[in-house]
C-alpha cells in the first residue's frame, strides 16, 4: 500500500491520480479534513482508495497513517515548517519515502547512513522545479549525445499560486537557493554573468516574454553530472501583474510577499488559460559529430506535472531500482523508465524534442500548419 500525506490538496489529488494511471496501489490519503478528503475519494473508482484522518505535526497520527505502508508520499505543505517529520516517521515504521518538495535543507538533516543500513529510500525534491527541471536535461543528455557541452534552460509557468506554494517559494528565497544573472562555466558558478532579457520570442510561450537569468542548486547539480562548459538557466515571466511583484519581491515582508504572489496569479489568470513550458537547448557530440537537440515540456499546471513525478518516483521504488539512501529524485531516478512513466500518467501537454536550436520547434509547427 502507497500512503499519499495531504492526498486532496492540488498536488495531492494530482498524485493520486497518476499512481492509479500507472495501476500501482493499493493507495491511502490522509489529512486533517476528512470531508474533503472524502470528497475526493468519490470522484475517483470505487474502491480505489482509503481515507485516514491525520495531523502530520503528531509524530504518533503520523505512524499509525503510514503503519503497513510500503511508500509514504508528502504532498504536504509549506515543506520548511514540515521539515523532516514525516521522513523520519517513515523510515521508523520501514517505509520509502517520497517528498514533492524536499530541497536542499531536508536533504542534509536526513542522516543517509540510517537509510542505507535499514535498506529504505528517500527521493527528495520529486515536483516539478525542483525535479522535472533537472531529470529532463539528464535524460535529453541520456537519449542524444556522447558528450554535452553546453545546456541553457527556459522555464516559465501561468498559473495560480497557492498559499503553500507561495510561502515555500519566499522562504527559497530567504534560504539563497539561487543566484540571480549567474551562470555555469568550466566547472563553476560564475556571478554576473547574464543580464536579464525583455522581449524574448520563445516557441510555446504567448507572446515577447522577460527572461531573468537565475542558477539555483538544482541547476549547478545538472551541470556538474553532465561536466558542463556553459550552462545558462532563466526563468520566464510573460506579460502581466506577476512580472511587477518578481521585481519587488525583495521588498516585502514574507506575509506580504505571498499575499502578493497570490493576488497577482490570480490576476493573471484571470480569463486566461494555465500553462507550464520547459524548453531546453543541449549542444555537444554525437557519433563523432556536432550536434543540437532542443526540448520542449508542455503541461498546464504545477500542480499536475510535480504529482505526476511523485507518483513516477513511487513507481520506480515500487520496482527496486533505487538504492538505498537519500537522493534527489532526478539525480538517481533511471532517466528512460522515469519519463515512460511521466508520459504514461496522461499529465503533460507534450514532450516534443527536434533536432536543432529551439526556433526548430516553430518550423515544426508551420510545417504542420
Amino acid at each position: 500500500m502507497i500512503a499519499v500525506l495531504g492526498g486532496y490538496g492540488e498536488v495531492g489529488r494530482a498524485a493520486v491520480r497518476a499512481l492509479l494511471a500507472l495501476g500501482l496501489g493499493p493507495l491511502r490519503i490522509g489529512g486533517r479534513d476528512p470531508d474533503r478528503a472524502g470528497a475526493f475519494a468519490r470522484t475517483l473508482a470505487q474502491g480505489a482508495v482509503d481515507v485516514v484522518t491525520v495531523d502530520m505535526n503528531d509524530a504518533g497520527s503520523l505512524q499509525r497513517f503510514v503503519h503497513g505502508c510500503s511508500v509514504l508520499v508528502n504532498c504536504a505543505g509549506p515543506s520548511h515548517r514540515i521539515g523532516e517529520g514525516p521522513a523520519l516517521v517513515a523510515l521508523r515504521v520501514g517505509a520509502d519515502y517520497v517528498d514533492v518538495a524536499g530541497d536542499e535543507r531536508l536533504h542534509a538533516r536526513l542522516d543517509d547512513r540510517g537509510w542505507r543500513e535499514q535498506g529504505r529510500r528517500a527521493l527528495l525534491s520529486a515536483g516539478l522545479q525542483p525535479g522535472l527541471t533537472a531529470l529532463l536535461p539528464l535524460w535529453l543528455a541520456r537519449t542524444g549525445f556522447d558528450r554535452v557541452t553546453s545546456l541553457t534552460s527556459y522555464f516559465g509557468l501561468r498559473d495560480l499560486f497557492t498559499a503553500v506554494a507561495a510561502e515555500d517559494y519566499r522562504q527559497s528565497i530567504e534560504d539563497g537557493v539561487g543566484q540571480s544573472r549567474a551562470a555555469w562555466r568550466n566547472g563553476g558558478a560564475r556571478t554576473g554573468v547574464l543580464v536579464r532579457e525583455n522581449g524574448v520570442a520563445l516557441p510555446f510561450f504567448p507572446g515577447p516574454v522577460t527572461a531573468l537569468p537565475y542558477l539555483n542548486q538544482e541547476a549547478e547539480r545538472v551541470a556538474t553530472a553532465l561536466e558542463l562548459e556553459q550552462g545558462d538557466w532563466y526563468t520566464v515571466l510573460t506579460d502581466g501583474h506577476m512580472r511587477s511583484v518578481f521585481d519587488r519581491l525583495h521588498t516585502y515582508s514574507r506575509e506580504d510577499a505571498c499575499l502578493q504572489l497570490q493576488r497577482m496569479s490570480r490576476l493573471d489568470l484571470a480569463g486566461r488559460a494555465p500553462f507550464v513550458t520547459l524548453l531546453l537547448r543541449m549542444t555537444g557530440h554525437w557519433e563523432g559529430g556536432e550536434r543540437t537537440r532542443s526540448l520542449a515540456l508542455r503541461g498546464h499546471r504545477n500542480a499536475d506535472l510535480s504529482g505526476a513525478l511523485a507518483a513516477v518516483a513511487a513507481a520506480a521504488l515500487a520496482r527496486g531500482n533505487v538504492p538505498p539512501g537519500r537522493h534527489f529524485a532526478a539525480m538517481v531516478l533511471e532517466p528512460e523508465a522515469a519519463v515512460e512513466a511521466l508520459l504514461a500518467t496522461g499529465m503533460t501537454a507534450g514532450l516534443p524534442v527536434v533536432d536543432g536550436p529551439l526556433e526548430a520547434f516553430n518550423e515544426a509547427e508551420e510545417g504542420v500548419l
